[in-house]
């Protein structure tokens, strides 16, 4: 029988070093002169009766701006909006941020939702028009302004700070150890995608969030990841896996105060909105219902493999692909099917899984089953893998093929804007397969870790689970116990 250690999470144990305990930096280290010694002085100790400057926590901080810096400079070239000659995919600089500035009428002064319906929840188009409607005003007294390229940089410095947040709020989290988080700060998804589109606000509140259920401070994390709901849909998928722990430790009352506290929030943001200007509101529910098969989906590499292996127009999915209102419900009925595995899973788990690990369950298998699967979703599940499975090995194969990905998906573009292919037919079914399969991976190796908990890393460095809040260090429910006893038995 298992039990949960009490006590809560103590910090003060020395922290964790990556060239010792992780196989893939140790192989690595090797070209370095090996693993840290165990002489060596660690970042984050005095030297001399003084403190180090560069700490683990401080590395980690500076080489997520140093990320976003190349981030921005890599979009570049695309900052003054004169797209000319498919510059935004020949140099792979394409942005939602600077395209939709003039789509969704900010540069003529236009409100969101009240002058115009805008394609997303109501937190990022309040948020589009908060950035952008300034910018307007200024262009309007400066006709020699560049409006799109200072509505850009606006938009880079405002979630580019949100990022280096999230990173922090990682390092937070993973005190005994702060080399998780570079993880995250050194992905070359980050990289690539960070202001792609607005999705950085949903992260950022996502992870305060979960920072705040860490503080015990449900009702707070409750607002924050009702608030990322509002911004975008993904964040209210969290209360899944909190609900089942909290059934799990017999902590309920948390549990339902943070999700009240979500609700709540999501419908005074969304209310006032929804009884004004109800048409334009419901824009991003209406796309999303009747949105067809999105390139680089499961049922997008399901439709080509049907028209390689089966009768043309005759196949499984490219029926679904005729059929929306069909594949809608096939989609969610797949995701409600992966939630219940998810909920057996932490029920009946050898020990209580920890709450990223379920987290980034419970959001893979909607990108996994979802008929859209844009470049940029890779961010919501970057601080999600690492909160719940820190190894670079797998973490390093994945974003290898989500470059892959990036890359074939604007050769994609780049073919269809010119009609001249940039690529041999099927490489980005390939880049697409090789994504799909390495975030099908990932999921299978945390789940083996939840069946194994001693093979967990974030376990090995803390006595349960320094995510969990309330439930960090309480008892399995006496019902639990008793399963688990006559489980034993037989």
């Amino acid at each position: 029988m298992s039990t949960q250690t009490t006590g809560g999470t103590d910090n003060s144990a020395a922290p964790d070093h990556p060239s010792r305990s992780d196989g893939f930096v140790r192989g690595v280290s090797g070209l370095i002169g090996g693993p840290l010694g165990d002489h060596a002085a660690a970042l984050d100790r005095p030297v001399g009766g003084e403190r180090r400057f560069w700490t683990a926590v401080r590395i980690v901080l500076a080489l997520v701006c140093l990320t976003m810096a190349l981030h921005w400079v890599q979009k570049s070239p695309c900052q003054d909006g004169a797209w000319t000659n498919n510059v935004q995919y020949t140099r792979f600089c394409y942005t939602d941020v600077l395209a939709l500035y003039y789509a969704e009428g900010l540069n003529e002064g236009k409100v969101p939702y009240r002058d115009h319906p805008v394609e997303y929840p109501v937190l990022t188009g309040y948020f589009m028009g908060v950035l952008g409607l300034p910018v307007h005003e200024l262009g309007s007294e400066d006709p020699g302004l560049n409006q799109a390229m200072w509505f850009y940089n606006l938009n880079v410095l405002v979630l580019g700070a949100l990022a280096v947040a999230t990173v922090a709020v990682i390092l937070a989290l993973r005190r005994r150890r702060p080399w998780d988080a570079a993880l995250f700060a050194l992905a070359p998804a980050l990289l690539l995608t960070a202001t792609v589109n607005w999705d950085f606000l949903a992260i950022g509140l996502a992870a305060f969030g979960l920072l705040a259920w860490a503080r015990r401070k449900p009702a707070l994390a409750g607002l924050l990841l009702g608030l990322g709901g509002a911004a975008k849909l993904w964040p209210l998928f969290l209360f899944w896996p909190i609900l089942l722990l909290a059934i799990r430790s017999s902590r309920l009352r948390a549990a339902l105060t943070a999700i009240g506290t979500g609700a709540a929030a999501l419908v005074v943001v969304n209310l006032p909105t929804a009884l004004l200007y109800p048409t334009n509101w419901g824009r991003f529910l209406e796309l999303n219902t009747e949105r067809p098969i999105d390139w680089g989906t499961l049922w997008y590499i399901g439709r080509y493999l049907d028209g390689k292996f089966g009768e043309p127009d005759a196949g499984p999915f490219e029926w679904l692909s005729n059929n929306i209102p069909v594949l809608n419900n096939l989609a969610y009925a797949l995701f409600f099917l992966a939630c219940v595995g998810v909920a057996v899973l932490a029920l009946r788990a050898p020990r209580r899984p920890r709450l990223a690990q379920l987290a980034f369950l419970v959001v893979a298998a909607f990108l996994i089953f979802s008929k859209v699967w844009s470049q940029q979703f890779v961010l919501w599940l970057l601080p999600l893998v690492v909160l719940a499975r820190p190894k670079w090995g797998a973490f390093l194969a994945w974003q290898l093929a989500e470059v892959g990905y990036f890359v074939a998906f604007y050769g994609e573009l780049l073919g269809t804007s010119t009609g001249t292919p940039v690529f041999p037919e099927g490489v980005f079914v390939l880049a697409a397969t090789f994504r799909l399969t390495t975030v099908v991976v990932l999921c299978v190796l945390v789940i083996r870790e939840i069946l194994r908990p001693e093979q967990d890393a974030v376990r090995a460095s803390y006595p349960d689970d320094p995510d969990a809040g309330v439930i960090d260090g309480a008892p399995d429910a006496p019902w639990v116990t008793r399963q688990r006893a006559s489980v034993a038995a037989t």
